[in-house]
């Protein structure tokens, strides 16, 4: 039996199970019910009645989830940036049994069955985790290595992968950067050739994020000769098949508690069902995964730059230099004034973007502006606020410091930035002609 849950802006029904799972972790009878007796934490701008895209019914999830990250998450932190890896398995599993992993993805798979706003407000609140790495790791396992699947895949796959992922019983990765190509997905050299009933893969891929822990990969492979826009297809390939290999874990300056690794590939046989949908659609498919995955990726950030200027408000209001606050001095809270005016532009962006996408618009440019913007804002921000801090911003003792490592991958993942100007170039028509 279906339950409408409040005024869904997506309109969609979600089943017992999906709300009596997310009701079960809330610990309230119904989702309308938390919601009008929840205690109200967000900023005072955060309202149903004046938020562009937000309902009660994303407040309320973006509450819940804020809960079990100050439980099962936050504490730990620390200790799992010191370990450099966290255990996923585990924070996935809570996560999956919470119904955080598939809040757009569809119902017979384990899913809420909701629109992507509802992943963007998920997104937004994974940003108050102590970190970068964790985030990028969840935001992986359920809106970069499985909408391609949930979208394309066939019933049989996602029964298989889709479900245990959103479940939280398995690990998730996506195998698409090379040593050779990263940001240009085109030149990967990966390929999976045909024989008979089983598709045999050689290559390697780097940069894998969750790579040690995975139970699965959303492969992209070369499956023939033809155009490099249209000879390569996704797969999802068990990690534990004869041949693949997991060659190390790599060491980086940033995200120090999701694990990162480079795997290879020799002689891995692949049922031809693996593939997800088209054999040769790969690379259109994860175009499409690209747009959800920078406007999740803009989203975590906003939250985490609104937190580091609070933090620093908050620091700069107590630390005392020539008798006065920091924050007394003019350069200081102007320089704070603009920077918060930034990130609510780039919220603004965001938030119009995806507003367009659950109407289904094509919103690469925007989405391209939004991770171009959000990659340099983070860097302009880190900077600034870090050098507010002043000798403690240079210790690995305050959230600052740690922002000033990872965020700088938010202008190379996902696309460079430099990739991002020449999608923006495309859609201006101001592109050099050939």
């Amino acid at each position: 039996m279906a339950l409408r849950v409040g005024s869904l802006r997506s309109n969609l029904l979600l089943n017992s199970r999906s709300l009596c799972k997310f009701a079960s972790f809330v610990g309230v009878r119904s989702l309308s019910e938390h919601v009008s007796s929840k205690t109200v934490t967000s900023k005072p701008s955060d309202t149903t009645s004046d938020h562009l895209i937000y309902t009660q019914e994303h407040f309320a999830l973006k509450e819940a989830l804020r809960k079990l990250i100050d439980k099962e998450i936050n504490p730990y932190v620390d200790k799992w940036e010191a370990e450099g890896t966290f255990p996923a398995h585990k924070i996935f599993k809570i996560l999956g049994n919470a119904g955080f992993l598939g809040v757009s993805k569809p119902v017979e798979y384990g899913g809420l069955g909701l629109d992507f706003s509802y992943s963007v407000a998920v997104s937004e609140e994974l940003g108050s985790i102590r970190c970068g790495g964790i985030p990028m790791a969840i935001g992986v396992q359920s809106d970069m290595a499985t909408p391609a699947l949930a979208r394309f895949g066939s019933d049989e796959l996602k029964k298989e992968f889709l479900l245990p992922s959103i479940m939280g019983d398995k690990v998730a990765c996506l195998g698409v950067s090379e040593v050779g190509a990263g940001s240009d997905v085109s030149s990967i050299m990966t390929k999976a050739v045909r024989k008979g009933d089983e598709y045999v893969i050689n290559g390697g891929k780097m940069w894998t994020t969750n790579g040690t822990q995975a139970d699965w990969m959303c492969l992209l492979a070369n499956t023939s000769d033809g155009p490099p826009h249209r000879n390569k297809s996704l797969f999802c390939l068990p990690m534990d098949l004869p041949g693949v290999h997991v060659a190390r874990k790599i060491e980086k300056m940033g995200m120090w508690s999701s694990d990162t690794a480079e795997v290879f590939f020799d002689d891995v046989r692949v049922p031809c069902k693996n593939v997800i949908g088209e054999e040769g659609m790969g690379f259109t498919y994860q175009m499409l995964q690209f747009q959800e995955e920078r406007l999740w990726a803009v989203a975590n950030i906003v939250t985490t730059m609104d937190n580091i200027i609070q933090e620093t408000i908050q620091y700069t209001q107590q630390r005392k230099i020539f008798k006065q606050p920091i924050l007394y001095h003019q350069a200081v809270h102007f320089r704070l004034a603009e920077l918060q005016t930034e990130v609510e532009l780039l919220r603004s962006l965001l938030y119009r973007a995806t507003a367009m996408y659950i109407k289904g618009h094509d919103v690469t440019k925007l989405a391209s502006m939004a991770k171009l913007k959000g990659g340099r804002l983070a860097r302009e921000l880190s900077d600034s606020c870090l050098q507010f801090w002043g000798g403690m911003g240079y210790t690995s003792d305050v959230l600052v410091s740690r922002f000033y490592r990872d965020s700088r991958l938010m202008s190379i993942g996902a696309g460079a930035d430099e990739v991002m100007l020449s999608i923006i170039c495309k859609y201006m028509d101001t592109l050099p002609r050939k």
